[in-house]
C-alpha cells in the first residue's frame, strides 16, 4: 500500500536549516523582528510565553526567559521561580480554552533531544485521550485543527486578564 504523506512546506524547510537569518528565534520573537513570525501570547520583563510555530497540538507554548542563555544551569533563582508561575498560569488559561485531558511539559536540551532553537524555552503541549485520528494511523501525517494566529489572539486576552 502506498502511503501519502501531509506535510508543512514551512517547516520542511526549517527543518532543511533555511530558517529567518536572525541570530536566535526566540531573541528576535521579543524584540518583535519582522524577519520572523511573533506569536507572543504573554511578555513581561523577564520571561516571554509564545506559541510554537509548528505546533504538535493547538496551545502548544514556549515559554522561554528574556535574556538569551543556553543551558538550564545559566537560570537564576528568580528566572526559574517566575517560569514556572507564567506555566501554571499557561496551563490554566488552557484549560479552559481548550479542555485538554492532560499535558506535556519540559525542556529539549541539546541537538540529541530534538532541540532545534539554541536558547533555553519550555514546551507546554496540550494532550488528548483520543487524539490520534486515521491520518496519524494511515498517513503518518497529523493535522492541526486551528489556525495559529487565531489561538495566539485568543491566548493574549486570557493573559491579559
Amino acid at each position: 500500500m502506498e502511503r501519502n504523506y501531509l506535510f508543512n512546506t514551512e517547516k520542511i524547510k526549517y527543518v532543511k536549516g533555511e530558517k529567518p537569518s536572525v541570530p536566535c528565534i526566540l531573541c528576535a520573537i521579543i524584540e518583535d523582528d519582522p524577519a520572523v513570525k511573533n506569536l507572543t501570547v504573554y511578555k513581561d520583563d523577564l520571561v516571554c510565553a509564545a506559541l510554537n510555530l509548528f505546533p504538535f497540538n493547538p496551545g502548544h507554548l514556549m515559554i522561554f526567559p528574556l535574556r538569551h542563555i543556553t543551558s538550564i544551569a545559566e537560570l537564576t533563582a528568580q528566572e526559574v521561580s517566575h517560569m514556572h508561575n507564567v506555566l501554571v498560569r499557561a496551563v490554566n488559561i488552557l484549560d479552559n480554552e481548550f479542555a485538554p485531558s492532560g499535558y506535556n511539559v519540559g525542556y529539549n536540551l541539546g541537538k540529541g533531544s530534538g532541540a532545534s532553537i539554541d536558547h533555553i524555552h519550555q514546551h507546554i503541549v496540550p494532550r488528548y485521550e483520543n487524539e490520534v485520528g486515521f491520518l496519524d494511523v494511515l498517513a503518518g501525517a497529523r493535522v492541526i485543527v486551528s489556525d495559529p494566529v487565531a489561538v495566539m489572539e485568543k491566548l493574549k486576552k486570557r493573559f491579559e486578564e
